[in-house]
């Protein structure tokens, strides 16, 4: 396998206003850290979930809002933010411009919804 990840090799996975786009992941070789980009569409709410592992998100362009433990923050192109593992976040555009960031999650890493727990089809 190479150790290229080209366009043509990153799945997309679109839900309503959001779309995850799989960089390194163990399908593509990756075997420690799962990357990808997530792109959030102006007035797209966030989902409440959490994750077992910690996350890294770093925003490339625009601006979202982060409720991490009921705590409202702006994360903007440039900045950085670092969920701790269990802890409940939501991620949501409601600005009047496209959100892109990069996301960095420990494989094996998995997602919370509610009672769901799953990995995330990005990450695998």
């Amino acid at each position: 396998m190479s150790p290229l990840i080209t366009p043509a090799d990153a799945p997309v996975y679109a839900m309503p206003g959001i779309e995850f786009t799989g960089f390194a992941a163990p399908s593509r070789g990756a075997s420690e850290n799962a990357v990808w980009t997530v792109s959030i569409e102006p007035g797209t709410p966030g989902v409440l979930h959490s994750l077992t592992r910690e996350e890294v998100m770093i925003a490339l362009e625009g601006r979202a809002r982060i409720t991490i433990t009921g705590e409202d923050h702006d994360l903007e192109a440039g900045g950085a933010v670092v969920i701790p593992a269990d802890t409940e976040f939501a991620l949501a555009n409601p600005y009047d411009a496209p959100f892109r960031a990069v996301a960095v999650l420990p494989v094996g890493g998995k997602a919370r919804v509610g009672d769901e727990t799953f990995v995330p089809p990005w990450t695998v």
